[in-house]
């Protein structure tokens, strides 16, 4: 212990001379207690913390403390009880990888830097987020993962002359990469090196506001304002299927079960059931508005729709007869705006059931758990207000992660940024910002390795960012 306390001890000039109090280090030294069933982890960190060489300031704060018997959290409480700067955070730099902000009057900074280098027990390095503005309660230490990082640019597509409206990986595929644009154009890519496009499907007249591919990747299913639905065999380049409506089709998926069966949302408020091999609507859906998000749940039973006045619609449907029923009719916040994002999810690490994402224009993001065995009621988690859009920006949900217990999703922005959000965070719930597009991104989508992001901006620009690896 006379070594700990020598070692402890201000080696650089200027430090304060008063001496070091035994008591002080000898409890907080202390090893685990014996009866303990579990061992200290913070232990072993806390001891390299205190014997690290430190500022004044920081060993000014370490004998102004008093431990009277008590261990590891107090002391850590009592650091961030005397932090009263920002909080320190990361910014990415123009490539989109992470960079450390300067914190300021963060003076325990570099202390807690040996802390966070011990607690990675995985392997995963860890950031600190500490913030003035949340109160006790919420004064913690937050570990995360960075998941979210990126090491630049995988690959950029900007053969397009106008917005890229919507775009999405293919099924169960890394590579497979589509957009469509405001001129009706399908293009069809691969972002494999070389980086090159497939297919440029034509047909369609005017903005194509939604597309699906297939289980097997072999066709797209696509609808546009032009009021028609066109299903694309992408090996040819061809469109082997056009179905005419008599107003706008909004959003469009296969059946993940029945793959015969696409489902099609429109603005005359209904969806339809639509057989893909004859084209004949099977079944159709009214509701109060027009039907303008949609995603079905991997059983195929439940369809969740977002309409134009901001409500989502839980609709059941039969996988073999398309016959589709309305169940449950929800809010999605308090304002009419129309959903331009619906996305499902089968399990979430924060609700530990089903939940849904949706995406208001008027930037309102809501985040729902889905009670399977009440028809696909939906309960709000939480929600997050952005800025108000023009354009119909779409969000998604980012991959899980093992270890951050938050729900992430990855958003488009007016601004020309690609936001990075924690929605079970209250607070400060913007993790990371992506900075490369010259106009607003509209579309953002992940592959299916989860190690590639595409968005697509209101010019024409897809690019396609390389995940960092986080082994």
């Amino acid at each position: 212990m006379a070594a700990a306390a020598d070692s402890a001890s201000p080696e650089c000039p200027g430090a304060p001379s008063m001496p070091t109090d035994p008591d002080f280090l000898s409890c907080v030294l202390q090893p685990p207690a014996p009866s303990s069933s579990r061992p200290d982890a913070d232990y072993a960190a806390l001891r390299r913390l205190l014997l690290r060489r430190k500022p004044p300031s920081a060993l000014q704060h370490r004998m102004d403390w008093r431990c009277n018997g008590k261990g590891y959290v107090a002391y850590r409480n009592f650091l961030l009880r005397r932090i009263d700067g920002g909080s320190a955070q990361s910014t990415p730099s123009n490539s989109g990888r992470w960079a450390a902000s300067p914190g300021p009057a963060l003076s325990e900074a570099d202390s807690w830097s040996s802390l966070r280098d011990l607690r990675t027990n995985s392997g995963l390095s860890r950031t600190v987020s500490i913030s003035s503005k949340q109160s006790d309660a919420e004064r913690h230490v937050r570990f995360a993962e960075p998941a979210y990082s990126f090491v630049g640019m995988h690959c950029i597509f900007d053969s397009c002359k106008t917005s890229v409206t919507i775009l999405k990986f293919g099924r169960a595929s890394s590579d497979l990469l589509a957009y469509g644009a405001a001129d009706g154009s399908l293009t069809v890519c691969q972002v494999s090196e070389p980086p090159s496009v497939l297919q440029k499907l034509i047909g369609h007249s005017k903005n194509i506001t939604d597309f699906d591919f297939s289980s097997n990747n072999q066709y797209i299913a696509s609808c546009s304002l032009d009021k028609t639905v066109r299903v694309w065999e992408i090996s040819k380049g061809t469109c082997i299927r056009v179905v005419y409506g008599v107003s706008s089709q909004l959003c469009i998926c296969f059946h993940p079960v029945n793959n015969n069966l696409l489902l099609v949302g429109n603005s005359n408020k209904e969806i339809n059931a639509i057989n893909f091999s004859t084209g004949r609507v099977i079944s159709k859906l009214n509701f109060d508005d027009a039907v303008t998000a949609l995603d079905i749940d991997h059983t195929g039973q439940l369809i969740f729709a977002g309409d134009a006045q901001g409500y989502i619609y839980t609709v059941s449907v039969n996988s073999h007869t398309g016959s589709l029923s309305r169940t449950h009719k929800n809010k999605s916040s308090k304002s009419k705006s129309p959903i331009t994002t619906i996305q499902y999810r089968t399990f979430s690490l924060v609700a530990r059931c089903p939940v849904l994402l949706s995406c208001a224009q008027d930037g309102n993001l809501s985040f729902f758990s889905i009670t399977t065995d009440a028809k696909g009621y939906l309960t709000l988690i939480s929600s997050l207000k952005l800025a108000s859009r023009v354009q119909t920006i779409r969000a998604s949900f980012c991959p899980l992660l093992s270890l951050e217990k938050g729900e992430f999703i990855v958003t488009g922005s007016e601004d020309a940024n690609v936001y990075f959000y924690d929605l079970a965070r209250p607070k400060n719930s913007c993790v990371n910002k992506l900075q490369g597009h010259g106009s607003p991104v509209i579309g953002v989508a992940w592959n299916h390795g989860e190690n590639l992001l595409a968005s697509s901006d209101s010019e024409g620009t897809v690019i396609v960012w390389k995940r960092a690896k986080t082994n």
